[in-house]
Order: C-alpha cells, then structure tokens, then sequence
C-alpha cells in the first residue's frame, strides 16, 4: 500500500461528499507498518522453539499464496493453531488482528470464529476430526503464520486463517507500504435462527448495503445489473492466487444517478470498514484513482430477501465478491480481490529486485 500524497481532504463523487481525511490515513498508516513488526516480533519471542517452526516461514515460500476458507479438516493448515497457545501468546496473536482490522472488522472476525461452537452445537459434534483429532468445529483451528522476519525495515508479512476468515498482511517497513488482500470474511449460519444468539447476522451490513442500492434502481437498471437468474454456488474466484476481471460487469456507475452512485460507495465502504483506516484510506483511494464511474454492479439470483444471492462490485484494480447460496440462502462467503496487489506480489517482487539474494 504506497504512501499517499497530501492532496484535498474531501474527494466529491457526482453529486454525493465521501469524506477521506487523507492526513490521517498517512499517520494510521505509519503507526500500523511501525506497530506489526514489534507485536509480530513479540509473539514470536513468546513462543517455543517447537511452536516457532511452526510459525514462521520465508517471505518468499509458496505458502504465503496457499489459501482457503473452509474448515481445517477439509484442508489441513500450515501456522500455528490459536488452541496450541498460552493464553498470552493468543493475546498477542489478537494484538495482529486488532492492527490489520477496525473495531468493526475485528469484532466481525472474533465473531466468526466464535461460531464455531454454535455450528458444533448445531451439528452435535458431527464431522471428521481435524489435525492431531481435533474437533470439527473448534474455534481453536485459527493459524498464525509469520513471513520472513518482522522488522521496521525490509518486507516481511503475516496472516490468520482458519475456517470463514483468512486475513493476511505484506508489510515493507522501509517505506511504510502494506498489502493486504485477498481478504476472506464468511459467516455460517447468516443469521442466527436459534439460541441466545437469535438475529445475529455478522456481515449483514455486505448484504443490506447492497439490496439498499437494488431497492433505488429503476426496473431496466436492476435488468441489467442481473446477469443470472440462478446464483453461483460459491464465489467465482474461489481460491485462485492470480484473478482477473470477471463478465458480465452488470450495471454501471456511469450509468447510475449521483444518488445510486453514492450508495454504490456504501457498498463498497461495508468492505473497507473492516479494515484498520490506512488499509480502508488506500483501498478507497485505488478506486476513486481509477474512476469511480468504471465501477460495476452485478447481481445473480433472486431479488428477495431470505433467498440465495450472489452479487459483484468491480473496479478496473479490485474485486469485491458476496456469495449467500449455502445452506438454503443462510450461509455467506465475500472477498475482496486486488487483480495487482494480491499477496504482496509487487511488494514482494519490489523487495527482491533491491536486495541481492543467494539461491
């Protein structure tokens, strides 16, 4: 994520104000690329050299583009599990956590692991064991992983992972800049429909803020925003390192009123929310950088709510994915997809072009 230049502190968006106090965003910027490298160098000071194998590897190795969002049972994680930690050693891995993510994200994110124990619940502890017979469902199974070694210089990353979350940061120091997608939020069930729980919808805020921007589109705008009339089972990009733009791109912003263009932004600010406010400041800047106007809208499957949705928000630099299919239209995966950035890649490539390496 580069360092971003002092410019106007207000970005006007045909006919709607989307505030960006891009000052800010430079300093939370700096306080974050300064505080990963202690925290993630104390939680690895904290561990046994056994745990300390588990956690670390090169910032060049191909794990750091090895990813999924299901449970560990059905693919087997690398990293360090939260429930193989002291309690202190798993404040410290929450300590990342709350750097990469806001307030909101990160309550998203512990909320999501905790459904876990709703889901084993639910299920009556059915499923296979996961590693070393762990249980299916277990808000233990989220790993922590650290790429090469944190420091305030060179370029180093970390992420965690685990069933309905994968949160990763590429970090380099030097010059302040951070990576951070792909990023994966899930939630099952969608909305909570028993227990003391009941209502609870995690990352209902994705859906309502686009069926907001559904609900003010003219019949032939929402004909054109939907592409399928059946949903796709799962995101389209699934877990594919490399992603491209992906077609039909739906309803335009250029063609959109000012009034549905801002609400299109609202859509996009439900992601970016999540994130820590240099990350959700750069993130935004990229989209405004390469037209709000080329920004799409694309819908599948049925307009009513408690149906199974799919919908799409793309840029020329990002992709933003909401699937809701599973488990009768209960069950969310989203994504955020930077077609440049993802992983780090130009971070990375940028740090092995400047520091000689030995094979």
């Amino acid at each position: 994520m580069r360092m971003v230049p002092q410019v106007s502190a207000r970005v006007v968006f045909a006919g709607g104000l989307v505030a960006i106090v891009l000052g800010a965003g430079v300093v939370a910027q700096q306080r974050a690329a300064a505080a990963m490298p202690r925290v993630a160098a104390a939680f690895l000071a904290s561990l046994t050299p056994e745990q300390r194998a588990k956690a670390s590897f090169d910032v060049k190795s191909d794990e750091l583009t090895r990813w999924n969002f299901v449970p560990a049972a059905q693919f087997p994680r690398s990293g360090l599990a939260l429930r193989e930690m002291t309690d202190p050693q798993r404040t410290l891995a929450h300590d990342l956590l709350k750097l990469g993510l806001s307030q909101r994200g990160y309550l998203q994110a512990s909320t999501i692991m905790d459904l876990e124990n709703l889901l084993h619940e639910i299920e009556g502890g059915k499923g296979p064991a996961g590693p070393n017979g762990w249980p299916y469902r277990d808000p233990g199974q989220y790993f922590v992983s650290i790429f090469g070694e944190p420091a305030p210089t060179g370029t180093w990353g970390w992420r965690v992972e685990g069933h309905h979350l994968s949160i990763r940061f590429v970090v380099k120091g030097s010059a302040m800049q951070v990576s951070s997608t792909p990023t994966f939020f899930g939630s099952n069930p969608a909305e909570v429909r028993q227990g003391p729980k009941t209502g609870a919808r995690v990352l209902g805020h994705q859906e309502d803020a686009a069926r907001t921007l559904l609900d003010a589109l003219s019949t032939e705008q929402k004909a054109t925003a939907l592409i399928a009339p059946m949903p796709p089972g799962e995101i389209a990009t699934r877990t594919t390192v490399k992603v491209d733009p992906l077609t039909p791109a739906g309803l335009m912003a250029s063609e959109m009123t000012p009034a549905q263009r801002d609400l299109l932004v609202k859509i996009i600010e439900a992601y970016t929310g999540a994130m820590t406010d240099d990350v959700a400041v750069d993130r935004m800047q990229k989209v405004i950088a390469a037209g709000i106007e080329k920004v799409g809208f694309a819908w599948a499957g049925s307009f009513e709510r408690g149906q199974r949705h799919h919908y799409r928000v793309q840029g020329p630099t990002f992709l933003i994915e909401h699937n809701n299919t599973q488990n009768n239209g209960n069950h969310v995966h989203s994504v955020w997809r930077d077609f440049a950035g993802d992983f780090g890649r130009d971070l990375i490539a940028e740090h092995l072009a400047a520091v000689p390496h030995r094979d």
